[in-house]
């Protein structure tokens, strides 16, 4: 029997936060044992595995209900801030390998038997959607142009494509409701994993809030994701939101589900231009579970 230790990722102020099974020793567990998992507990899951090779202390896998995703934020940090509250982090920095590309994890100690964990992120591609696509999205979310605010709707990403849908201001945010099915036909229309709603709540303080309703993931909406602000942060810094500096950028998700969480984006320059982030996260509710 391989133990699961449920956490709340992204918290904000101790509580919210996206809940991550995590199985910190799968070795010996099958793709389909893993989805079994995220099945039962219907979240995003985390497997640590031994790495495949000698570049990397660490390999992850990730499954939703549905299917394998190649990357997952919050299980990466929920992963990471388990192995170290057993005392079973190999290193740190920790190189870890997952299906989507090479990932480098930090952890920072912040009280007894509490970390806040960073995960590393490539440089995000941004592309604005036409108005057919951008219509497509609309639909999808039941809304019309006079919700968005007048900025472009783009695709972005850093590990898997996120929809950024600039929302007029937080109450036309979290009003949404789109249905599952609806989601699921445009984002396959337009290439994308979920769409993520968002507004601005202070653009000096960069402070943002955002919803995510994923593509097919077997829920219709998430609490906290990670890939998505990574993206969002991206996309705020095409569109002049954000100054290109590594002050960091504070998402707010999760509100219209009653789980309020936080995420913090760091972009890094190289000679003024991006070269990737951090996302960090804070992370809390440890349950042990089986």
């Amino acid at each position: 029997m391989h133990a699961v230790t449920i956490v709340d990722v992204f918290t904000h102020a101790g509580a919210g936060g996206n809940p991550c099974p995590v199985v910190s020793d799968a070795q010996g567990l099958d793709a389909g044992a893993m989805r079994d998992i995220a099945r039962r507990y219907g979240h995003e899951s985390g497997f640590a595995l031994p790495p495949d090779d000698p570049d990397h202390d660490l390999r992850l896998r990730f499954f939703v209900p549905n299917h394998e995703m190649e990357m997952c934020a919050h299980a990466t940090i929920g992963v990471l801030w388990v192995l170290a509250r057993e005392g079973r982090l190999p290193s740190s920095p920790v190189r870890i390998a997952t299906a989507s590309g090479s990932v480098t994890g930090f952890l920072t100690p912040r009280g007894a038997e509490a970390w806040s964990v960073a995960i590393t992120q490539p440089v995000g591609r941004v592309r604005p959607l036409g108005d057919a696509q951008r219509a497509d999205v609309c639909a999808a979310l039941r809304i019309g142009p006079d919700a968005l605010a007048a900025r472009p709707v783009h695709n972005a990403v850093t590990s898997r494509v996120k929809t950024l849908v600039p929302m007029r201001d937080t109450a036309a945010l979290n009003a949404l409701a789109p249905t599952g099915d609806a989601v699921e036909a445009a984002c396959a229309r337009i290439g994308s994993t979920g769409l993520y709603p968002y507004a601005v709540l202070d653009g000096p303080a960069r402070l943002f809030e955002a919803r995510q309703f994923p593509r097919a993931s077997g829920y219709p909406e998430d609490a906290a994701t990670g890939i998505a602000a990574a993206a969002l942060a991206f996309g705020l810094l095409q569109d002049g939101l954000i100054a290109a500096d590594d002050r960091p950028i504070r998402i707010l998700q999760g509100r219209a589900m009653g789980r309020l969480s936080e995420i913090r984006v760091r972009l890094g320059f190289a000679e003024g231009r991006p070269v990737g982030c951090l996302l960090e996260g804070d992370v809390a509710s440890v349950q042990a579970a089986r």
